[in-house]
């Protein structure tokens, strides 16, 4: 992935983010690195719960945590799977995306082999709704 942005060091970030999961049920480990715009690396890994819903999505920790820590700005996020294709962010993490993140920033979607696609927010959730809609 040559774009001017994705650098090649984010693949093993995104990994070790992905050994961190927490997933006795489904055993699908996912991980995310959000990369802030001075380019910290803020790691999230999905963690599972017994109750379903209480469960906690890669893309969501990512930002909650950096959220929770006053930082705002993001330059891209990298998901990463145990999926032979990369996969898509859930319909909630692209609302939260959606929210949280400027409409073109770049997702990074990178299969288990390190095949690597890139979207954007807006590409993810086209015609979203959030609160910069209400401004």
């Amino acid at each position: 992935m040559n774009d001017g942005i994705f650098k090649e060091e984010w693949l093993e970030e995104v990994k070790v983010a992905q050994s961190r999961a927490y997933t006795p049920y489904s055993k699908f480990n996912v991980g995310a690195l959000l990369v802030t715009e001075d380019d910290q690396y803020i790691y999230g890994a999905n963690i599972e719960n017994a109750a379903y819903p209480a469960t906690i999505c890669a893309e969501r920790s990512a930002l909650v945590s950096a959220y929770s820590n006053d930082i705002r700005k993001f330059k891209a996020i990298v998901v990463i799977t145990d999926s032979k294709e990369p996969s898509s962010p859930c319909g909630t993490c692209r609302q939260v995306m959606k929210e949280l993140c400027e409409d073109d920033m770049p997702v990074y979607l990178v299969s288990h082999a390190g095949e690597v696609i890139r979207r954007t927010v807006d590409d993810l959730l086209p015609l979203g709704f959030s609160g910069k809609d209400m401004e």
